[in-house]
């Protein structure tokens, strides 16, 4: 073996001064570091700037589409299953029960778009109810206005401390909800309704109630500046930031017209039962009213929501709750409520993802080109020289200095 064999040869890994591929490494990190001390200098200054409050009603409109084909199925099995059910007498029992289902619906949404939503609407509910059996033979009135000065006054103090504190409305609320599961929790056993008021004489009207508050509520809240108004509790920024009296004002007319909504609704499931009121958490008419309200359309962060959606959703549940009994199914109302909150929560995020407005320029745009430090280019000078090609070597061993040759 030769003396200079090529594995004994000095490599030339290790680049110099003058080899190409030590400048274009030079070249690109220094265009790496002036893009990062570019972008750093760029970057603002302070809290994230703001959502402008802009929605879009698209997403809202073709959801509630595919709502009423839901319900208008639904609606196709019950009539096929037992043609009564959609005739009087029993269409008004289904009214009654789809105005109280609403009247919660409608309670959790306005919460959902104030941002201070209110976990305790079920079981508000359920102590009204109470209340209703134990004094409803003294009039509807006599057992319904106590109930409904309770309800607005925990209501009120409820909206404070959210307000006052500003603290998460479904952490205060949650905190209300279990007071009021107390309060009903010292009933020993179940309480057997005692007055013979029947709401389904003035089912039409109730259910009418329902509706035209849902929809003409949900339509002036499709104005802009209502919308962004009512939802100003909505998150943008720091979510423990306060957002001043303006926000304040909505919060608390939401929580309190909550209360007062799942108070009748109480009321409602109370003097249609067939058989006496249970004592009970409550939790799962919570479930059922958010969980409606999530898939109706409105977001889960406030503010957004759609117009027809939660009529068409209360209805398909309401039709759905027959239908099931109708065909013994005995599924438990906690996991209906937990099969609705899962689905409004895929709503949300589509509503959510394609509810705002697509602002021209408010995205990076992709350049290939680097922002900071000279690109390549090929008018740029050459900075380095080609090293001179080595002169061919012979590999045999009697060439050389040491050669028999010399």
């Amino acid at each position: 073996m030769a003396y200079d064999d090529t594995t004994f040869r000095r490599s030339g890994s290790d680049p110099t001064d003058t080899d190409p591929a030590a400048y274009r490494r030079r070249v690109q990190y220094d265009d790496t570091t002036a893009s990062t001390l570019d972008q750093s200098l760029r970057a603002p200054v302070g809290p994230a700037p703001e959502d402008d409050g802009r929605d879009r009603l698209g997403i809202h409109l073709g959801w509630e589409v595919m709502l009423l084909v839901a319900a208008g199925v639904i609606g196709f099995l019950l009539w096929r299953e037992d043609s009564a059910a959609l005739q009087r007498p029993a269409l008004d029992t289904l009214l009654v029960t789809g105005a109280a289902i609403g009247a919660l619906t409608i309670a959790a949404g306005l919460t959902l778009r104030a941002g201070v939503p209110n976990l305790a609407i079920g079981p508000i509910a359920l102590a009204s109810a109470l209340q209703y059996a134990e004094n409803g033979d003294d009039g509807v009135l006599q057992a319904l206005v106590p109930a409904l000065i309770i309800a607005a006054a925990g209501g009120l103090a409820l909206a404070l401390l959210v307000v006052v504190l500003h603290v998460p409305g479904w952490t205060a609320s949650l905190a209300a909800a279990l007071g009021v599961i107390v309060f009903v929790q010292l009933r020993t056993g179940p309480v057997d309704v005692q007055g013979d008021w029947d709401p389904t004489a003035q089912a039409f009207v109730l259910f009418g109630a329902f509706a035209l508050l849902a929809v003409l509520g949900a339509a002036i809240g499709a104005i802009g500046p209502v919308r962004r108004f009512v939802g100003r509790m909505r998150p943008v920024a720091d979510p423990a930031r306060r957002r001043g009296a303006a926000a304040a004002v909505p919060a608390v007319f939401a929580l309190v017209i909550s209360a007062l909504l799942a108070t009748g609704a109480g009321v409602l499931i109370a003097a249609q039962s067939a058989g006496p009121i249970q004592p009970a958490t409550g939790l799962e008419w919570t479930g059922v009213g958010f969980g409606l309200a999530l898939l109706a359309g409105t977001s889960a962060y406030g503010r957004r929501g759609g117009i027809f959606g939660t009529l068409f959703a209360v209805t398909a549940l309401t039709l759905f709750l027959r239908y099931e009994e109708l065909r013994d199914l005995d599924i438990a109302l906690f996991a209906i409520a937990a099969s609705l909150l899962t689905a409004g929560l895929v709503v949300t995020r589509f509503v959510e993802s394609y509810g705002a407005p697509y602002l021209p320029g408010s995205g990076e745009e992709w350049n290939a080109a680097p922002s900071g430090g000279p690109a390549w280019s090929p008018t740029l000078p050459e900075t380095w020289s080609t090293p001179a090609t080595p002169a061919p070597r012979s590999d045999r061993w009697d060439d050389g200095p040491w050669g028999t040759n010399r």
